[in-house]
């Protein structure tokens, strides 16, 4: 019996509606000195952090949404997006989000992704639509983060079958889900089932996606 420990993370997927009439999701590309998938291209999270659960508690009333917390917070560290009750603002500290919470709704879980066994480090994630309006630039860390950009899904998906940048399964296989929304409001009601690669896909993919994280 594998008696890792599995440690538990959260994403966000901000969304906003294009300029060209299609949806738009918030992306990063991890630093070469990122301790996770360095140089992949990924949405803004992280492991949960055990104060989590007292921020889940003073903006949702309830330490049970520890997950969601941790995607808000990743989201203002990484990219300096504040979700508050006003919405998605520039904050790169939790300030702001103390001083006006969001509803809870404001972040819906679309899905989960639990790493298997033979991942080195195994992970448990769960990641959270938020509506983001027009005006919100990112701002990286310049630590864990190089870069951050709206992009379509679909010109995610593009650029990565150009081979312009890399994706790890769980991000290729959402990301593939959001391509086919053709709506910021059909991504924010997307849930969706996760899956491991099937024995083709494992065989035929780049190596880069079935890459098993260190």
């Amino acid at each position: 019996m594998d008696e890792r420990p599995i440690r538990e993370a959260a994403a966000a997927i901000c969304v906003r509606e294009g300029s060209s009439g299609e949806p738009e999701v918030l992306v990063v590309e991890r630093s070469a000195q990122s301790r996770f998938l360095p140089g992949y291209i990924a949405f803004p999270g992280g492991a949960v952090e055990p104060e989590d659960a007292s921020r889940a508690s003073r903006w949702f009333g309830d330490v049970g949404n520890a997950y969601r917390a941790t995607a808000i917070r990743e989201l203002a560290e990484e990219v300096g997006l504040g979700v508050t009750g006003a919405g998605v603002i520039r904050a790169s500290g939790l300030e702001r989000i103390d001083e006006d919470p969001p509803d809870i709704g404001f972040a819906q879980e679309i899905c989960r992704w639990v790493a298997p066994l033979e991942v080195p480090v195994r992970f448990d994630a769960r990641y959270f639509a938020i509506r983001a309006g027009g005006q919100t630039d990112p701002v990286v860390d310049g630590r864990e983060i190089a870069r951050a950009w709206w992009t379509s899904p679909r010109a995610l998906l593009s650029g990565w079958s150009d081979g312009e940048h890399k994706l790890y399964w769980p991000t290729w296989f959402t990301v593939g889900r959001l391509a086919e929304c053709a709506s910021g409001e059909d991504i924010l009601a997307l849930r969706f089932e996760t899956r491991e690669p099937t024995e083709h896909e494992q065989t035929t993919m780049p190596s880069h996606v079935m890459e098993q994280a260190p």
